[in-house]
């Protein structure tokens, strides 16, 4: 429990920094390179490669070098783990919010 605690941590960390979000997001429609990465924020390589390092530890991101190319994939495994967090809680609060529907369609 404590090691899936700590992945956790680690992937909501991760998406907590927009330039991160996005490059999940361009890392969706398949493999990409570090620079390319890059290339929206009119960023360094180095300063993209410490946001790949942060979605590498967090387990949302591979890195293979190839060469000098950087080439990055997205790993949709953590973001299933930290979805179905989200599904638990969707879940607990639909149902609470059901039954205060309920509770005030009764004193009508």
């Amino acid at each position: 429990m404590v090691e899936e605690t700590a992945t956790l941590d680690a992937v909501f960390r991760s998406l907590a920094d927009p330039t991160r979000r996005a490059m999940l997001r361009m890392l969706s429609t398949g493999e990409q390179s570090v620079g390319e990465l890059a290339a929206p924020f009119e960023m360094s390589f180095a300063g993209a490669s410490k946001h790949v390092k942060v979605l590498e530890d967090a387990g949302l991101v591979r890195r293979t070098v190839r060469g000098r190319v950087h080439s990055c994939a997205l790993v949709p495994k953590r973001l299933a783990e930290a979805d179905a967090w989200f599904d638990y809680y969707t879940r607990f609060w639909t149902a609470r919010l059901d039954d205060l529907e309920g509770a005030l369609r009764a004193e009508k």
